[in-house]
């Protein structure tokens, strides 16, 4: 049964020149009890995707076209005031600023007693501050510090004090975004067995948001790649990190480090994301992808389904141990950033 189901979503950003296209086209659908990872990217469309999923998206943002279905109801359409009731009680989100996202004119406390108290109205404040010490207490902090204020904390509390809010009324989906940033990795796991071991007693589905690939192995049983406000690539955990067939997908697997060779060279795609105001007719990554050719620069790629992935290449029915292999090694990607300076200088000099 799923819990969300998201169809031809397009979120948009007014700006000075034109539309930015933030999310263009995406769907997908998060299972019950389900981790759906999110990679890509600044500026791919993560985070604008969990806003407009929350409702949360700034006064310029907006959603242009396309479904959010969850418990039975389109939430674009839903009026404000009925959206707001299914804020932190049926999706909650962790912040990826958490001082940005705590009021600091309130103390932590006052903060997830008002969640708990505004969406459970029959809640008495003695179990209110029982929940907020439970919370406290599974995340790794003192329940003493919950009547200070967000200045008072680090960083790291602050992410922590943040998760806690999140959870704290055992939502049915939570939109963490970069959940775990600001906590060092001894933190960062003992609290994502805790997000994982409450997730299990409550069944709830979880849609992270990093550029962390170790977070997404670690927690996800799913992944969507996104590129320029697309889906690039999607499947299973084990697909996308063992044999994915979008070169995006390969060279940003290959951007990070790989604890069991210690001597390989890591990955550097070179060039910048596409302009979201005037983005191109073909394939969203055809300038910097080394395979492109010219029916990648023109032609917009259809969904390609094999072995549990769905990509959006006009080769993922040919890409083979050979191409990987190609695609692995960083000399073809900086043989791509040569060749495409040389064009430059060419251009500049005609």
């Amino acid at each position: 049964m799923s819990v969300l189901d998201i169809s031809d979503l397009e979120v948009y950003y007014e700006t000075e020149s034109a539309p930015a296209q933030a999310v263009d086209g995406v769907s997908f659908t998060i299972e019950e009890g389900e981790n759906l990872g999110i990679v890509g990217e600044s500026g791919c469309g993560k985070t604008t995707l969990a806003k407009a999923i929350i409702g949360i998206l700034p006064d310029e943002g907006y959603v242009n076209r396309g479904s959010i279905e969850f418990d039975g109801k389109d939430l674009t359409e839903l009026p404000d005031v009925e959206r707001r009731r299914y804020k932190w009680e049926e999706i909650s989100m962790i912040a990826q600023s958490a001082m940005n996202a705590l009021d600091p004119v309130y103390t932590i406390r006052e903060q997830i007693v008002e969640a708990i108290e505004t969406h459970r109205p029959g809640t008495g404040r003695t179990e209110s501050n029982e929940i907020v010490a439970e919370m406290f207490d599974l995340v790794g902090l003192d329940p003493e510090r919950a009547d200070d204020y967000p200045h008072q904390f680090s960083g790291g509390m602050r992410q922590r004090a943040m998760i806690a809010m999140a959870l704290a009324l055992e939502p049915s989906l939570v939109l963490a975004d970069e959940p775990t940033t600001a906590l060092d990795v001894i933190m960062q796991d003992q609290i994502l067995k805790r997000i994982g071991e409450i997730q299990a007693d409550i069944n709830s589905s979880m849609m992270v948001i990093t550029h962390d690939v170790s977070v997404v192995a670690e927690t996800c049983d799913r992944v969507i790649v996104m590129y320029g406000g697309k889906i690039a690539e999607e499947g299973p955990v084990e697909e996308i990190f063992g044999e994915p067939y979008h070169p995006y997908t390969i060279g940003l697997k290959r951007a990070f480090p790989n604890i069991r060779e210690s001597d390989q060279d890591l990955l550097s795609i070179s060039g910048y994301p596409p302009e979201l105001t005037d983005p191109p007719s073909g394939c969203r990554f055809a300038e910097r992808c080394p395979m492109a050719t010219n029916e990648c620069r023109t032609v917009e790629p259809k969904a390609h389904h094999q072995d549990g992935l769905r990509t959006y290449c006009h080769y993922a029915d040919e890409i083979d141990d050979g191409f990987r292999s190609r695609a692995d090694d960083p000399k073809t990607w900086k043989d791509t950033e040569a060749a495409r300076s040389a064009q430059t200088v060419a251009e500049v000099n005609d």
